[in-house]
């Protein structure tokens, strides 16, 4: 598909469970449009890597195993959004995960990054995958990596030439950690109990846009290329 790097996107939210699919259409939607991923996890990183002073509090915080606040998490996005390669859009990876966060980003988006000079607010196309959760068992614990190369396959749905072993250099594939059965469950249980809320903020809101992730891959891709287009149309 030819990329399409003038257009305005504004932010993307991808909603979903493990295993729905966010991390391979949020690749799909960077290299189509040319914009950015913000990931809160890098995010987080970058800052304690390089000693920044949002960086050594967060630092301090997981160092005594707690989690950093949200209000740290959201000033390392907020840091993000204003840079210059953000301004067409950007989709969010971890972000917002509470519906606190939602709130928040949704003020922002409204005061401090509201540019006058379109006709609309940007508030954020939020799109969620919705996927059966036979499948997601499928999706996840078939799933495989090479240690070599960091191909990706499945042994249910997209299995190698030879069982367990990697199609390009032969290397034998590995499990993730976060791919096993037994630690699916809390996964999802997790993604229930605290994401839930932030698809029913948007929801109420009326801009929550649900996928079947069940789909074929590309035809999920087209789906969500459309809604980009026609939001913007």
């Amino acid at each position: 598909m030819a990329q399409e790097t003038s257009r305005e996107v504004g932010p993307v939210v991808l909603l979903g469970p493990p295993g729905a699919g966010k991390g391979t259409q949020a690749k799909r939607i960077m290299e189509r449009y040319g914009i950015p991923q913000v990931s809160t996890g890098d995010l987080l990183r970058e800052n304690v890597d390089r000693g920044t002073e949002l960086g050594l509090a967060a630092k301090a915080v997981m160092a005594r195993g707690q989690l950093v606040s949200d209000d740290e998490v959201c000033e390392m996005v907020r840091e993000r959004l204003v840079e210059p390669d953000c301004k067409r859009g950007y989709i969010l990876d971890g972000f917002p995960r509470t519906a606190a966060q939602a709130e928040w980003l949704d003020r922002l988006l409204e005061h401090e990054l509201f540019d006058n000079s379109r006709p609309t607010r940007a508030w954020p196309i939020v799109i969620r995958l919705d996927v059966d959760y036979n499948q997601l068992l499928l999706r996840i614990t078939g799933r495989r990596s090479c240690p070599t190369c960091g191909r990706i396959y499945n042994v249910h749905l997209q299995p190698p030439r030879v069982d367990e072993l990697c199609d390009v250099d032969g290397t034998k594939l590995v499990t993730r950690n976060d791919d096993r059965l037994e630690v699916l469950q809390p996964r999802l249980t997790a993604y229930q109990e605290q994401t839930r809320p932030v698809s029913d903020y948007y929801q109420r809101a009326g801009r929550l846009i649900s996928i079947n992730g069940d789909l074929p891959m590309d035809d999920v891709t087209e789906q969500i290329f459309r809604i980009l287009e026609d939001h913007h149309a």
